[in-house]
């Protein structure tokens, strides 16, 4: 029968017929090892007891989850501000606390408006850029948010040496939108981006920043047949907001999805 890399790290709990040299010699050895047990511990404890306690032992690293990016699982309309715009939405205005690249300084402070229902979702380290700040090579995702009846959102972040090597380009630099969202497309889907999926494009002026606007039918991404994106460069980064649907979630929030998508600046 199989047993686990802790029951062979263990021979005496994997048979009752171990004689009392071969337990006398384990003991002997266990002595001498950096994690000590008492005698009367393998003589009364129960196998559970003991295996409890060395899994105290062992480093934390093995046993905690790394950190995730700030979210909480409670509806956004409970901790952000109405939007004076349009009361039917709250505000998001991204700060320091919620993502690592704000507080590193690789991103400029941005803002949408969401419905009061959404809520926040987790990023894992990994995929937050935490470990790579300030100097991340590839893309990582700011902010994510999500509705199971309208559908997502997340904000994604790229190096602008990865689009083009001038230093603080705008996005008028890096090219034509099509050249844009053919770099940047993979993370809008989160596999493949296709030129005849893209379906509208258009350019707006926020203040002094311009800002490239998408509309995609994707059949085969893996966020959703239906893709809507805006991006903009400042500083060192491209900023890309993503809003996507399933078509039974595009049916009834189209219009939601969009006025998000509006609403997005840096």
């Amino acid at each position: 029968m199989a047993t686990s890399p802790l029951t062979s790290l263990l021979p005496f709990t994997t048979s009752s017929t171990i004689s009392h040299s071969k337990l006398s010699s384990f003991r002997a050895f266990r002595v001498s090892a950096s994690v000590s047990v008492p005698e009367t511990h393998f003589q009364h404890t129960p196998r559970r007891e003991f295996l409890k306690g060395i899994a105290l032992s062992l480093p934390l690293i093995a046993l905690t989850e790394p950190p995730q990016s700030q979210a909480r699982d409670v509806a956004v309309g409970s901790f952000l501000p109405p939007s004076s715009s349009d009361p039917s939405f709250v505000l998001f205005k991204a700060s320091p606390k919620d993502t690592p690249a704000l507080r590193a300084g690789n991103v400029q402070p941005y803002q949408f408006i969401i419905p009061p229902t959404w809520k926040q979702l987790r990023i894992a380290n990994i995929l937050s850029g935490n470990y790579c700040q300030p100097k991340c090579a590839e893309p990582w995702v700011e902010v994510k948010f999500e509705d199971e009846k309208q559908g997502k959102i997340q904000v994604v972040a790229s190096p602008l040496i990865r689009l083009t090597n001038k230093p603080n380009a705008t996005i008028e630099d890096i090219g034509s939108p099509e050249k844009v969202i053919a770099s940047l497309g993979p993370f809008v889907t989160g596999n493949t981006l296709d030129p005849d999926e893209l379906i509208e494009t258009s350019v707006e002026k926020i203040d002094d920043l311009t800002y490239y606007k998408y509309v995609l039918e994707t059949p085969y991404a893996l966020t959703g047949t239906h893709n809507l994106a805006k991006a903009t460069a400042k500083g060192n980064t491209v900023v890309l907001f993503v809003a996507s649907a399933n078509d039974k979630q595009w049916q009834t929030s189209q219009k939601v999805l969009k006025t998000m998508l509006d609403s997005f600046k840096v």
